[in-house]
């Protein structure tokens, strides 16, 4: 086995997860190329002395449970998850899909029911479980973003394998310049925003939620977001593509919004899902520097370096702005002077520049 998938399994059981002695573990699996991985961590799990429980994924086959979806259906499945998520002290997932698109045919109601039913096994997983989620390289992966298989894995583990301690104590000054806080201004060529984060905690994430990892994340005050962006990263949300995505604010809420690339009318009707839909639930700023462009997959892109995102939906408890929704959608914005730069500003302090 390569070296680097045993190593990168012991970072994620000993230090993303925590696991000790007596813990349950779940591993989920989605496409076949990640059972290696799974292999891995199941061994790093019983040597720490845990249980390891394994769920594996099809996406082909997911694809076809979702167009066959329906209330009972997602009903039954969800409460018997639930039940089963209440006994994990730890969950892993990852995620190997090798189309990304695989749903993006799928009726947005079928994919909304799925959606619905599953929120309170997403947040009994991400309260009362010691959690890390993933993606895993592939033929399909590399090709997507325009590299050899062996060049991206050779990214792949380069940006996952951090130094997190280091980027955990390099973040301090940031959390505690954000924790004092009141008003954002992002200015640039195409966005032009302010809102207050005043009283919200600024999280830290330093390799224990995400690999690869290296942001740092708060919430608005959910009714102070005015003003206009149009991001510059493409975005995959339910399965389908959007490109340009333009959003109008005012009083917090998105009062109007456009994409180039994809069906509008699929975008208002995911941002039309609940009252929460069109408020922000997370503002959060990359800082991992070996993230250079856009993976076409959030893991990746919301840890781009110079970049910055914003989530239309649920905000995370820990850094609560009270906004509720079944969506949490990351939008990302670069600022790197190449893609025409910008600044951000907190308070009196310009603490970013292209």
């Amino acid at each position: 086995m390569d070296q680097r998938i045993t190593s990168l399994a012991h970072t994620l059981v000993t230090y993303s997860m925590k696991v000790t002695a007596g813990d349950n573990v779940l591993i989920e699996g989605f496409g076949q190329n990640t059972f290696e991985m799974i292999e891995a961590l199941v061994n790093a799990v019983a040597r720490a002395g845990a249980n390891p429980f394994v769920r594996l994924y099809d996406t082909l086959v997911n694809r076809a449970i979702l167009h066959a979806n329906n209330d009972l259906r997602a009903q039954i499945e969800s409460e018997s998850d639930l039940q089963f998520m209440k006994h994990m002290n730890c969950y892993v997932a990852i995620r190997g899909a090798d189309n990304i698109l695989e749903n993006s045919d799928v009726d947005m109601i079928k994919k909304s029911i799925t959606a619905k039913f599953s929120k309170e096994v997403v947040r009994q997983r991400v309260n009362n479980t010691r959690w890390v989620v993933l993606r895993w390289p592939s033929a399909t992966f590399a090709e997507r973003v325009k590299m050899s298989t062996r060049a991206f894995e050779d990214f792949f583990f380069t940006s996952c394998l951090y130094d997190y301690s280091q980027l955990e104590k390099n973040m301090m000054p940031l959390k505690e310049l954000m924790e004092k806080t009141d008003e954002v201004r992002i200015l640039g060529p195409s966005v032009n925003l302010k809102f207050s984060i005043k009283g919200i905690p600024a999280i830290i994430c330093a390799g224990e939620k995400n690999i690869p990892d290296g942001e740092i994340f708060t919430a608005p005050v959910k009714d102070s977001v005015d003003g206009f962006i149009h991001f510059n990263t493409p975005t995959i949300y339910q399965g389908s593509m959007f490109e340009g995505i333009h959003l109008w604010f005012k009083n917090g809420q998105i009062t109007e919004a456009t994409c180039s690339i994809g069906d509008p009318k699929q975008l208002c009707a995911i941002l039309d899902t609940d009252d929460g839909a069109r408020y922000i639930g997370e503002f959060g700023l990359g800082v991992n520097n070996v993230i250079t462009k856009p993976m076409m997959d959030i893991l990746f892109d919301e840890k781009i370096g110079g970049s910055f995102h914003l989530t239309p939906g649920e905000a995370y408890e820990d850094a609560d702005n009270t906004n509720r929704s079944i969506i949490h959608w990351d939008m990302v914005m670069r600022q790197t002077a190449e893609h025409g730069g910008g600044e951000i500003w907190f308070d009196d302090v310009l603490v970013r520049k292209d």
